[in-house]
């Protein structure tokens, strides 16, 4: 048996440091990966008992949910663009602000928003540099046309992304001026832009001044980010699982595919049945293959192998390192120095965007 253990306290007091550093700027919690692994109605819920009543989704899926779970008045922002007719049909039903990010994206929303006799509340999408969706600076007449000549759309708001924001101020502030010339090429029109919005949680937390109306918080709601510095987050989740049989190796045998460490003296074991497909030891981010990232890589494993970098389970509160490779479904751990037995509680550190396989409680 596995379950993934969220500490409320220790989530809820990331959302004090969170709300207390936005001073008052509207925040926009998002959800998507079904509430980052917690669940995206029990996140949200528990979001909007403190107060956070804005809401992001990339599923459609993702918006009922909430919608069902009772947030039925609170603003859900769509951040996946879309020229679906089915899509949008679902999204205006359920009263989800859309997000228009291309020319093809705003001709279909405003003529389906116009087959149902309503107006369609968006958000536009700009593209500073993460490549994925959005008009660019250099689209200001398509842009424009939407204010011109749609009236199915009411536009509210106006967002990018940052996709630089864990690494590189530079680029990050070079991308904030774009997206403010922008903002600024509509407003100098005579247009209303609405909320603009920029801030995703690396930005929120480096770069007060860069808040302008809304940020979108995500990962820092988890205290897990690839960014230096916790900003007096505490992170978020962990898995519990049971001891699940006790066994002495002796000096020579192995243990896990490959026989990637073999014992040097009699040891044991303790097995417990949780695994990479859960989560654990499951990485991201070892598909970019530029020069410097794989130099990068190669330094970060160098790195591990020096210091002796171990995985460990806690097991009755013991830190137990893990003994050769974690498997599938699950991972054996050296209890020779521990006090314990087939039953006894093993503790797991997986981030929630990970874990899978699993039930979620929060404690």
């Amino acid at each position: 048996m596995r379950t993934y253990v969220v500490e409320k306290e220790a989530l809820l007091g990331n959302i004090r440091t969170i709300k207390e550093r936005a001073g008052g700027v509207p925040l926009w919690a998002v959800v998507k990966g079904n509430g980052y692994g917690l669940g995206a109605a029990p996140m949200a819920k528990l979001l909007r008992e403190q107060g956070i009543s804005r809401f992001c989704v990339t599923e459609v899926s993702e918006a009922r949910a909430l919608r069902e779970a009772g947030l039925t008045q609170e603003p859900i922002l769509m951040l996946q663009p879309t020229a679906d007719r089915a899509v949008l049909e679902q999204l205006l039903a359920l009263n989800v602000i859309c997000t228009v990010s291309s020319r093809d994206d705003a001709v279909v929303l405003n003529g389906v928003a116009s087959e149902r006799h309503c107006v369609a509340e968006a958000h536009i999408k700009i593209d500073v540099g993460m490549g994925r969706y959005g008009f660019t600076s250099r689209e200001m007449d398509k842009i424009l046309s939407i204010y011109q000549y749609m009236d199915g759309i009411a536009v509210s708001g106006i967002y990018t992304h940052f996709p630089m924001a864990f690494r590189s101020e530079k680029k990050t502030r070079e991308q904030f001026e774009q997206f403010r010339y922008v903002v600024d090429q509509i407003t100098g029109k005579g247009y209303e832009t609405g909320e603009p919005h920029c801030c995703n949680s690396a930005a929120f937390l480096c770069w007060p001044e860069m808040h302008m109306g809304g940020a979108r918080i995500g990962s820092a709601w988890l205290g897990r980010m690839s960014l230096r510095g916790n900003f007096n987050l505490r992170r978020v989740g962990c898995c519990e699982s049971r001891v699940e049989e006790i066994r002495w190796l002796p000096k020579g045998a192995s243990t896990g595919y490959g026989g990637a460490w073999r014992a040097k003296k009699p040891t044991r074991l303790a097995a417990v049945p949780v695994g990479w497909y859960h989560g654990f030891s499951a990485e991201y981010g070892r598909d970019s293959f530029r020069f410097r990232d794989c130099l990068r890589g190669g330094l970060s494993l160098w790195k591990a192998w020096m210091t002796r970098k171990k995985l460990y389970v806690r097991i009755n509160g013991q830190r137990c390192p893990v003994r050769g490779h974690v498997g599938m479904l699950h991972t054996m751990a050296d209890v020779s120095k521990v006090d314990c037995h087939a039953g006894d509680l093993a503790v797991l550190d997986i981030s929630p965007t990970m874990q899978k396989g699993m039930p979620v409680e929060f404690r």
